[in-house]
């Protein structure tokens, strides 16, 4: 009888007003919007304030590598933590799990913007991390509760381009805060924005969750992070050292590996695994989960070396940067959209792997910039930048949201934002250690002369240069910096346009063979015990 009643009442939190009536239901869109918002909104604030962060007289004084670890610190977390959001979602109840994901991100939010050094920033980031992972999969999840298979397309189209308004308000907003206020302002701004979310989650989300009560899995997600961990450490470290043969290094590196082989060996073998391996049986869910993870690898990492070619070789302020980025932010509004009318008529394979190759260009074409470039040809490259992003992401993430049984979309849309993130802290990790180790070798033969510790310090990175440049009255130093700097942009800008253009042919030769306007096959249910 309890099982009886306790079906009825999932049945009727499916069938909740807000899916019945139309006003109400993009009503409850705009709530989801906002709580993604939330979440994308600090990722790209917190990328015109890394200058900021490094200063010693503004900001925390942080290193190169402990910049990295701010960012990486959120994002692994995040990628980690969104396997076990996705279950809970699945099984207490969407709406209740994005609630407590925000509040999570709020108070974690505010500690952030307060923390008094660089190691305490990176804890609190991490925390943030957890309430995105609670947050993500359950608004995609109540995207598939809310709209029909004939509207989701286009909610999901919406949802992913709705991004683009983060991107151009983190950059716009944390630039004008840090002009006014201190470098805490950026975390602080979430706050007002979750507790609009959470009001309209009250009054317009269902209440939506499946019937299928999936089991927790804490091993699998501590051996997923402690692997990642592990990983993305020997990374950030073997760039920070220039030396990828130490024992500390290697060591992590290795045993990183080897703990994610134990992982994939555990998911595979437990009834309710945090990150379903058997989820990729599908070749289109597949294809689609690694070219979103490979696309999110590059632009993740140019974003992390752009703001500091427009704050520090080109002297921009951060509300400046943030200005000129806003062309990619447009470009991802409107990519979005066309491309789920464009799928339609080309097939998702065609649509997104002209998208990826296009993004491919725009991060090759970062070579041909420098001290002198005009700004008009870098808004028009940022422009077009987003319209290949925007054009790749929707499309990708409508394709793994139809593979999926209704009963999985926690769980699968888990794994679509897991990789995102996964991507994006690799794409950090490598592409700012390659930067990192690119500038200290270039920088090496303009620091001759200078004593021993200064020397050290200036080629850990361009700002640490200038600060010495300060310091011991040399200008010469800060052409050096400046040149370094291109020097190691250049060379990982190549790298990450190959990156992209791996993921265009992966999702090239995954739909293939899909005619246009047809759906990719359901994927197959994992194994019951």
């Amino acid at each position: 009888m309890a099982q009886q009643l306790a079906g009825h009442r999932s049945e009727r939190e499916a069938a909740s007003p807000a899916g019945s009536v139309g006003l109400r239901r993009w009503l409850a869109l705009g709530v989801l919007v906002l709580a993604q918002l939330a979440v994308w909104l600090d990722n790209t604030i917190l990328n015109v304030a890394l200058n900021t962060l490094a200063s010693p007289d503004e900001g925390l004084a942080a290193t190169t590598n402990q910049l990295q670890w701010s960012i990486s610190s959120y994002t692994l977390i995040f990628a980690v933590m969104l396997f076990t959001g996705g279950v809970l979602g699945d099984r207490y109840g969407h709406r209740r799990v994005l609630n407590t994901g925000l509040l999570v991100f709020g108070a974690a939010s505010f500690w952030a913007a307060m923390s008094t050094s660089a190691p305490e920033l990176i804890v609190a980031r991490g925390a943030m991390g957890v309430g995105s992972a609670l947050i993500m999969p359950a608004t995609l999840s109540l995207i598939s509760a809310v709209f029909d298979a004939r509207e989701r397309a286009m909610a999901i189209a919406i949802w992913s381009g709705c991004s683009g308004l983060a991107i151009a308000a983190g950059p716009l907003v944390g630039g004008a805060l840090l002009e006014r206020f201190w470098w805490g302002s950026v975390f602080l701004v979430n706050v007002p924005i979750v507790a609009v979310a959470l009001i309209g989650a009250v009054i317009l989300l269902p209440a939506a969750r499946t019937k299928v009560r999936t089991a927790l899995d804490p091993l699998g997600v501590l051996l997923s992070t402690a692997g990642l961990g592990a990983v993305v450490y020997g990374i950030i470290e073997g760039g920070h050292r220039s030396d990828w043969t130490g024992a500390a290094v290697l060591g992590s590196l290795i045993g990183g590996l080897l703990v994610l082989v134990a992982f994939v060996w555990t998911e595979l073998r437990v009834a309710g695994p945090s990150f379903d391996l058997r989820l990729f049986r599908s070749n289109e869910f597949t294809g689609a989960s690694v070219s979103v993870m490979l696309t999110f690898f590059s632009l993740s990492g140019s974003m992390f070396y752009t703001s500091f070619y427009l704050q520090g070789v080109r002297g921009q302020t951060p509300f400046e940067a943030g200005l000129n980025l806003v062309p990619v932010a447009v470009g991802v509004l409107l990519g979005a959209p066309v491309s789920a009318r464009l799928v339609r008529g080309l097939g998702v394979g065609r649509v997104v792997s002209l998208a990826m190759v296009t993004a491919a260009v725009t991060f090759l074409a970062y070579v041909r910039l420098d001290l002198d470039t005009a700004m008009v040809w870098f808004w028009l490259l940022m422009l077009v930048q987003g319209l290949a992003m925007g054009a790749a992401v929707a499309p990708t993430t409508e394709a793994i949201m139809a593979v999926l049984p209704q009963e999985r979309t926690g769980a699968g849309s888990a794994v679509n934002n897991s990789m995102r993130q996964i991507g994006g802290v690799l794409g950090v990790a490598v592409l700012g250690s390659l930067l990192t180790s690119a500038y200290g070798s270039d920088v090496e033969r303009s620091l001759a002369g200078l004593p021993a510790p200064a020397a050290e310090t200036a080629r850990q990175s361009a700002e640490a240069t200038r600060q010495v440049a300060a310091e011991a009255h040399l200008p010469r130093l800060v052409d050096a910096a400046n040149d370094s700097f291109l020097h190691a942009m250049h060379l990982t800008s190549v790298v990450g346009a190959g990156v992209a253009a791996l993921g265009a042919l992966v999702v090239f030769l995954t739909f293939r063979r899909s005619t246009a306007g047809t759906r990719p096959a359901e994927a197959p249910r994992p194994a019951e015990s």
